[in-house]
């Protein structure tokens, strides 16, 4: 009797659930002002300063990079879906305690940055490994669609902790954060912590359900794989970690990796900062303080995240068209272009709104073509460890650009000394992309 195969779309269902949790640490934004000291006519029982702020999301993001590794290697282990169980109780307990710790900055570093970024780190990598496995005719989109729910759920978290005027007007709801007499209260800003905290638990447990590999074998209905001519090519496939650390293309891509990250966790972790400053801000081009308030928050919590999500997805079906080399090309040219574009976008809310759309779309493009790009090279046999080992680059990109925007501003510089270097790096991302190449050759006789 022929062994029953569930439906491979499931498995993207589930894909899906668990990263609209672990998107929460795209939301980030939504909290800088609330958790920070003075802000214009509002105050904050919390006090942090915008560098405490930055820290705590730049933690997060390096433990979430570090410990996607440590996930790729426990799966193979334990099971996918065991240790994507094991991340959703992380995250959700790692918002849990961030919400139980009042004004205290180190329990909010470690609560909700490390113990969370390590829950988000451990189920990232599963549902892509899973996903890859399960549909090889589709590697590029199904990428894209098991990590779109990353961004969509950036938007769907900052919608709910602090949506714009706007989505009140017409919906009534103003937002789980709001401050109390012109204060954001501790006991209100950590209630919304621990809500997520349960949300996250839920979602992750649910999705993990179906995180289970496709029998050995597998292969998609009316799908031929190509045909293996590696022996007369020279062309190595299916490469486990430590082969992959001596090919070019790793380290290209990692370093590429770096400066997408870069470039687009300094947007997200600091456009609301960035939009609201009084001089280089809407308020200091023209626009009132609602206005800019207005501006940013539509900025941050609609466009950045829905087209962060939509360019996972958009990008990873182009990669499959064009191939991932043209796709990283194309994608690090127009991000350059953009963070240049971006300090000068403030003079109107239109151009303010394009340039975030496009920001987005090149960033969230990361997350479905360098998982393409790695098995293209290295195939997909290793898929889960390799990715956490180019995923590192993540963390590095999440250190650097947050905390450089918070440090500049702190230092009462302009937020050019952040955005430029961002878009020189960029180009400098389309140079190594050319160089690129996807074939590993063997090079042991050589």
């Amino acid at each position: 009797m022929a062994e029953k195969i569930m439906n491979r779309w499931i498995v993207v269902v589930g894909a899906i659930m668990i990263q609209l949790a672990l998107g929460a640490i795209y939301a980030w934004s939504a909290f800088t002002a609330p958790l920070r000291g003075i802000d214009g006519e509002i105050t904050s029982q919390f006090a942090f300063s915008s560098t405490e702020t930055q820290a705590i999301f730049s933690a997060g993001l390096a433990a979430f990079a570090i410990f996607t590794i440590i996930g790729g290697r426990l799966q193979n282990k334990y099971s996918p879906r065991n240790i994507s169980l094991l991340g959703g109780v992380m995250l959700g307990a790692g918002y849990i305690i961030g919400g139980m710790s009042g004004a205290n900055f180190p329990m909010k570093l470690i609560g909700i940055g490390i113990i969370g970024g390590i829950g988000i780190g451990l189920s990232y990598v599963i549902p892509i490994s899973v996903g890859v496995k399960w549909f090889p005719d589709k590697k590029g989109l199904i990428s894209g669609l098991a990590v779109a729910g990353f961004g969509f759920g950036a938007f769907i978290w900052i919608l709910l902790a602090n949506p714009p005027s706007i989505i009140e007007t017409l919906t009534g709801f103003g937002g789980l954060i709001q401050p109390e007499n012109g204060v954001y209260t501790v006991s209100n800003v950590d209630g919304v912590f621990k809500i997520y905290g349960i949300m996250f638990l839920v979602l992750v447990v649910l999705g993990s359900l179906v995180m289970i590999d496709p029998p050995k074998g597998y292969l998609p209905e009316g799908y031929e794989p190509p045909v293996d001519d590696s022996e007369d090519t020279g062309i190595l496939k299916d490469l486990g970690p430590k082969k992959m650390l001596k090919t070019k293309q790793f380290y290209l891509l990692w370093i590429m990796f770096v400066v997408g990250a870069l470039a687009g966790l300094m947007v997200i972790g600091n456009i609301q900062n960035f939009a609201n400053n009084p001089t280089e801000g809407f308020s200091g081009r023209g626009f009132t303080l609602e206005q800019a308030s207005d501006y940013a928050v539509i900025g941050a919590a609609v466009f950045l995240p829905i087209f962060n999500g939509l360019g996972r997805i958009g990008w990873g079906h182009v990669s499959d068209i064009i191939g991932s080399k043209k796709s990283l090309i194309m994608m690090f040219g127009l991000q350059a272009l953009m963070m240049f574009a971006f300090y000068y976008s403030t003079y109107h809310q239109l151009a303010f709104y394009a340039v975030v759309i496009a920001i987005g779309f090149n960033y969230g493009g990361c997350f479905s073509l360098f998982p393409a790009a790695t098995a293209d090279s290295f195939g997909s046999k290793n898929m889960g460890q390799n990715y956490g080992y180019v995923f590192t680059s993540y963390g590095v990109g999440g250190i650097v650009g947050p905390i450089l925007a918070g440090a500049v501003q702190d230092a009462g510089m302009s937020f050019l000394y952040a955005f430029i270097p961002a878009a020189i790096l960029c180009v400098v991302a389309v140079v190594l992309a050319i160089v690129y190449t996807p074939e590993v050759m063997d090079r042991s006789n050589n």
